[in-house]
């Protein structure tokens, strides 16, 4: 006969990893999805819609292809907590702003790209990436990387 001290232990080990359960979050390295090999560069960019959520945070962009089409895009960017350090927040890029976008195209050849620098209309350059995803530029941030 089995004790009823072993099946109540059961069931709460059972119980207690169910609780301990941490959701994993699905994050990608810069390769699994874009190629570095295949840089784009949207310089009369117009903002569309802006997504600052997690993991990654999402512009997306229309622009004019070379016979005139609009083309909607949508670019990569880091969190949204990385962003907000580097003073990107919901007000710097409104909806309707022409800005400058360069980045990677993804593998599959879809429009979306991984950002790596934005530039505003008054020529300030941002950063857009997550830092260690390996991808082929990151921009040091004066007086944080560098020294003063």
């Amino acid at each position: 006969m089995r004790s009823p001290f072993t099946a109540g232990a059961f069931v709460a080990a059972g119980i207690a990893l169910l609780i301990a359960q941490t959701p994993l979050v699905a994050h990608h390295s810069f390769a699994a999805e874009f190629d570095a090999n295949r840089p784009v560069k949207f310089t009369d960019a117009t903002v569309t819609k802006i997504m600052l959520v997690n993991p990654h945070s999402w512009i997306y962009v229309d622009v004019k292809t070379p016979d005139g089409k609009v083309e909607n895009w949508a670019i990569e960017a880091g969190s949204p907590n990385i962003l907000m350090r580097r003073g990107i927040t919901i007000n710097t890029i409104k909806r309707g702003t022409k800005i400058v976008v360069d980045g990677y195209q993804s593998k599959d050849g879809s429009h979306r790209a991984n950002g790596r620098d934005l530039t505003l209309p008054d020529g300030q350059k941002l950063f857009l990436g997550s830092s260690g995803t390996g991808a082929p530029y990151e921009v040091q941030r004066p007086g944080v990387d560098t020294a003063k």
